[in-house]
């Protein structure tokens, strides 16, 4: 075979296959008919997953972005992850992750949560039973050490029969608590391990000073732990009181 009949046997080839190509890409049959939706789907439906996805979506079977896809999926609210695979011949399928919120963030009427792995993301509250979940306050970006301050206090804590409602670190970096009780600690500043310490030194003595006034730690309406030798002390229906952190009562 000569060169101008391999010449036009490779021309013939290409043309061939830009026209197979040109069929496929444009053939109504691998236009992308329907997705299905496997994993976590509790708080959407395919309504909503419709009405946000579709209209982002552009192509065919061939042609269509999956890395937008993912993408259009997770801006849907309480979407955590996406993966999207093409099913022959015009079907995609997403396999969905959902956010499970552990605690609401923010300021209250804010439709922000944080969910397991201290990842902030926002979604309806009023999805939510809102009265199991705690408040956590503070920089966006600071939610994981947030997150784990509040996992680091809840068992000193409920050793002392109180519970978290909220807890926020405020713009300077000091701590503050408040109990389901109503009770307000100002922790100050520090780590886990120093804001741990600090704790378990005012839990000690807290049951002995509230019993020299007749009540016991849940009477506690406030406590400011900042003092460098001890800490102050609210009770319900008692003055003041200054206690030192480092003595027995």
């Amino acid at each position: 075979m000569n060169m101008a009949a391999a010449s036009l046997v490779l021309v013939f080839v290409l043309l061939l296959v830009g026209g197979v190509a040109w069929w496929l890409l444009r053939h109504p049959a691998f236009a992308i008919q329907a997705i299905t939706v496997q994993g976590e789907v509790t708080r959407n439906n395919a309504v909503t997953l419709r009405a946000n996805v579709m209209p982002q979506l552009s192509g065919n079977f061939f042609t269509i972005d999956l890395n937008r896809t993912r993408e259009a999926f997770e801006a849907v609210p309480w979407v955590r992850g996406a993966v999207v695979h093409r099913d022959f011949p015009n079907r995609l399928r997403a396999v969905l992750v959902e956010h499970e919120p552990m605690a609401l963030w923010g300021d209250d009427g804010a439709n922000k949560m944080v969910n397991q792995q201290s990842r902030v993301f926002e979604a309806n509250v009023e999805d939510l039973d809102v009265e199991t979940l705690p408040r956590l306050k503070g920089p966006d970006d600071q939610s994981a050490v947030v997150v784990q301050m509040y996992r680091d206090l809840v068992p000193l804590f409920e050793a002392m029969d109180m519970g978290i409602d909220r807890l926020e670190l405020t713009p300077r970096g000091s701590w503050r608590v408040q109990t389901e009780r109503g009770a307000l600690l100002e922790l100050g500043r520090g780590t886990e391990a120093e804001i741990a310490a600090q704790l378990k030194v005012f839990f000690s003595t807290l049951s002995q000073v509230t019993a020299r006034y007749g009540r016991t730690p849940t009477a506690l309406a406030g406590a400011d732990l900042r003092h460098k030798d001890g800490y102050a002390l609210r009770l319900r229906g008692v003055t003041t009181l200054e206690a030192d952190g480092n003595k027995k009562p």
